[in-house]
């Protein structure tokens, strides 16, 4: 059974994993490894590129090292290596990318470059034997995408944002509102309190025929009415802060999930995968559950684990090249802004 060990080192998180499988089954993620710095990051309000990739640096040979060791395997026994080539913050990609290249000439064994966006997409299927054709939204701090998926490297793009994507709207709004980086998580828990419809904020593009997203007006919106409610200083006032959040969130929510609907039932599919890291909110997964068992649509959401950026979703995502035989070149560049190959 085929073994590949993975790396994702595209922003702030370094990550490693193992994984084997073999076609038409579901794959086996022998070890996920994750070094965090979301505490270092914190204090700045955002990620310092610089010290992503210090820390990458620092870390990823350790990673490395208790990969191996939590899946009681060695290099040698290792039939691939794979590395995120991006999108991403350039000084952090180079870290991951070139560690797994430099495996890869050390063991003899083939090296492939997997686009971040793809590990996202494929995500939710992991754990099942197939991929089959859907309608998928990634949702993410720097990504909004809606696609329409044939088979794994067949997507069609329908519709993206024009803006803000929906992960960046939340922490822009979280920042607005006092609360600390990263924002989506914060805007989700104080929203438990809130009431969703306390405040109209608009859903903006919802009657438009396009499939493409825009939230900085629902951002601005926001920001209208902070100076509405406290002209003085522009501040939340503490006892409506789970009420804009619910109000905000509920916005964002109901365009999401009413666009890739309409996706699926213009396109004939009978479901939806969701991926990226806004997809951990528990208010959006129910919200997608819910409508989607109305309308008889099959729903299906990765393990909160690999949500948000982790080197299992890179692993699955380069198993599946490796099965059909693919492998990338070791003078393959990282691009900072590469794109997901669409038809």
């Amino acid at each position: 059974m085929p073994t590949l060990l993975a790396i994702e080192s595209s922003c702030d998180e370094t990550a490693v994993a193992i994984l084997s499988g073999e076609p038409g089954q579901p794959a086996r993620i022998l070890s996920s490894e994750i070094a965090s710095q979301i505490e270092l990051h914190r204090q700045y309000g955002g990620v310092v590129p610089e010290l992503a990739s210090r820390n990458h640096s620092l870390h990823l040979r350790p990673l490395v090292e208790t990969a191996l060791r939590n899946a009681d395997t060695d290099l040698c026994s290792i039939d691939a290596f794979a590395a995120t080539s991006g999108p991403g913050l350039s000084s952090s990609l180079l870290i991951g990318s070139t560690a797994a290249k430099a495996l890869a000439v050390s063991t003899g064994r083939p090296f492939l470059a997997i686009n971040h966006l793809e590990g996202h997409l494929l995500s939710p299927f992991v754990g099942l034997g197939e991929v089959p054709p859907h309608v998928a939204l990634i949702v993410s701090g720097g990504h909004t995408l809606l696609l329409d998926v044939e088979m794994p490297g067949r997507y069609r793009k329908l519709g993206s944002t024009l803006d803000d994507a929906a992960g960046e709207a939340f922490d822009k709004v979280a920042k607005m509102l006092g609360l600390p980086y990263p924002g989506g998580p914060e805007i989700e828990k104080t929203a438990m309190g809130g009431n969703p419809e306390a405040f109209e904020f608009p859903r903006s593009m919802m009657k438009d025929k396009s499939l493409d997203f825009s939230f900085a007006g629902l951002k601005t919106a926001v920001l209208y009415t902070l100076t509405d409610r406290n002209p003085e200083t522009g501040q939340p006032k503490t006892e409506d802060l789970p009420d804009l959040c619910a109000s905000f969130q509920q916005a964002v929510i109901d365009v999401l999930v009413a666009k890739t609907v309409r996706a699926a039932r213009g396109r004939g599919r009978d479901t939806i995968a969701l991926s990226g890291g806004v997809s951990l909110n528990r208010t959006l997964r129910n919200a997608f559950q819910k409508r989607c068992d109305a309308d008889g649509i099959r729903f299906l959401t990765a393990e909160p684990g690999l949500c948000t950026d982790n080197a299992a979703m890179i692993g699955f995502a380069g198993l599946l090249h490796h099965f059909a035989g693919q492998e990338s070149p070791l003078d393959e560049d990282i691009h900072p802004n590469l794109p997901l190959p669409t038809l």
